[in-house]
């Protein structure tokens, strides 16, 4: 009797000392436990830019969690679409939506599976579009559907196909670059975002192939509203000025020039052409020239004749030309005008030309940044030469884009200095790119950070822990408490026996 009282001692206080260590364990389970928020996810958003020469598809992705509610965003792929812009399938709607398969299938490769869903498509259509509502709604109607029809077979969150203002189109491309140069917002050493304390706003200009854009944050208070937009990016107001001049993007111009030499000819079919190089001559078709809205026709059109454009290598009555586009003399806020009677307010810091202002200064060797003499000697030597020794020099390029380069640089000129009022002093202001911070250029990335803003942040994910020196003292705990309950059972079963 008194043996098995012994036992009953023994394993009353095994059993106390499995209770005391399992409760240890708990306590160091539970005090001082952790919540850690895990790292948030991406989040993708795809948006097309359907230019008036060509379309692409740029794909963007963010972190859930935002910075002021407006995503920190980056690209991930920019993929060309084949074929011209998709204002040129007038005649044949569905094929604009079939053009956009490849890139498609592009973007559903680079998103994460199972995220396709939860990823936006924007699509906007600037100026070619622009123009081709101007000249029959009712197609320009019936390629949006088609294109839209064509995003939404695919399992993505199609946001809607849309022809942009030209003002939002200017507006974007401003919030491009800026973004890009960190101007709004900035990774500090302490892994913190910030709004730098000192940064200046840069302008943008653009230039597509129908329209063309300037862009910037004005000094002082503009006079007329109508050219102001309001934009409220990671947690501030921004107001800038932004005009979009339908008709003289460069294809627009060009064609306008055309069109000039035509009328002071009286409709001559051949016509001598001062921009372009002497050798080189062009037919077209007068039912093509005049096909386009910008296009002023006169009582004398007649679509089934031709004319002949004979170059001449004539800098000086190229630039002459190139004037006459532009209506400098009308002005409803005097002397605060570019051209054509449209209100400016003076041109204010630093400013990014990019497309077709880029590729024409590309081309000429003066980009980034020239001296103004430089660029103005450089044009003109380039416009003397003879069509043999452009092509000779320039064998890789095709001739559509070497014979417009004498006038296309004339052209942008004229717009910098006469229209927009850059003058020796701010010339150095301007900058020539492509693209910033290995990322393109242009308003598809600008679209995408204010839309951000409108898609829902991901709610963050939590962990709950306890640091490690606990978590291997509450295992050893647990596992002596183990230990301790196998022996209780060893002398519960001995006893038992013994009985």
């Amino acid at each position: 009797m008194g043996k098995l009282t012994l036992k009953q001692r023994l394993v009353g206080t095994l059993v106390a000392a499995v209770g005391c260590t399992s409760l240890i364990a708990l306590i160091l389970m539970l005090v001082q436990n952790d919540t850690v928020e895990l790292p948030p996810s991406f989040q993708y958003g795809i948006v097309f830019d359907a230019g008036s020469t060509h379309t692409a598809l740029f794909l963007y992705k963010w972190l859930g969690k935002k910075e002021n509610n407006t995503g920190v965003v980056s690209q991930v792929l920019v993929c060309d679409v084949e074929g011209p812009g998709i204002s040129s399938y007038a005649h044949d709607p569905p094929a604009a939506g079939q053009s956009l398969t490849a890139c498609l299938d592009d973007a559903k490769a680079t998103i994460p599976i199972g995220q396709e869903r939860d990823t936006p498509v924007y699509l906007g259509a600037t100026a070619g579009m622009r123009l081709l509502r101007l000249q029959d709604a009712n197609k320009a109607d019936q390629v949006m559907e088609e294109v839209a029809k064509k995003i939404k077979k695919y399992p993505f969150d199609f946001q809607g196909a849309r022809i942009l203002l030209g003002t939002e189109e200017g507006a974007y491309g401003w919030i491009t670059i800026n973004y890009l140069l960190e101007r709004f917002i900035k990774y500090s050493f302490e892994g913190m975002w910030l709004k730098p304390k000192e940064g200046e706003i840069l302008g943008a200009l653009d230039m597509g192939g129908s329209s063309t854009q300037i862009t910037f944050r004005p000094r002082d208070p503009l006079k007329d509203p109508i050219s102001e937009v309001q934009l409220r990016l990671y947690g501030f107001n921004y107001n800038i000025y932004s005009h979009s001049y339908l008709c003289y993007g460069k294809e627009q111009a060009m064609r306008k020039l055309q069109i000039q030499l035509l009328k002071i000819t009286n409709m001559s079919q051949q016509v001598y052409h001062p921009c372009y190089h002497h050798g080189y001559n062009l037919t077209l078709a007068l039912g093509d020239l005049y096909n386009s809205p910008c296009a002023e026709k006169t009582d004398a059109f007649d679509p089934a004749n031709f004319v002949t454009f004979l170059g001449t290598s004539d800098p000086g009555q190229c630039l002459k030309l190139v004037k006459t586009i532009f209506n400098f003399s009308d002005c409803s806020f005097p002397p605060n005008c570019a051209f054509n009677g449209i209100y400016q307010p003076p041109v204010y810091g630093n400013f990014f030309a990019f497309s077709a202002y880029f590729y024409t200064f590309d081309f000429l060797g003066l980009a980034p940044q020239a001296p103004l003499p430089q660029v103005l000697s450089t044009i003109e030597s380039f416009c003397k030469k003879d069509w043999l020794m452009v092509k000779t020099e320039n064998p890789n390029i095709k001739d559509k884009y070497l014979l417009d380069y004498c006038a296309s640089a004339n052209y942008i000129m004229t717009l910098l200095q006469e229209a927009y009022k850059f003058n020796e002093t701010t010339w150095s202001n301007i900058y020539f790119k492509k693209k910033v911070a290995d990322t393109d250029v242009g308003w598809t990335l600008g679209y995408m950070l204010n839309l951000s803003s409108l898609i829902p942040s991901e709610h963050p994910l939590l962990m709950s822990g306890v640091k490690h020196e606990q978590w291997a003292a509450g295992v050893f705990f647990i596992v002596f408490a183990l230990f301790l309950s196998l022996v209780v059972t060893v002398i519960l079963c001995a006893v038992n026996i013994n009985y």
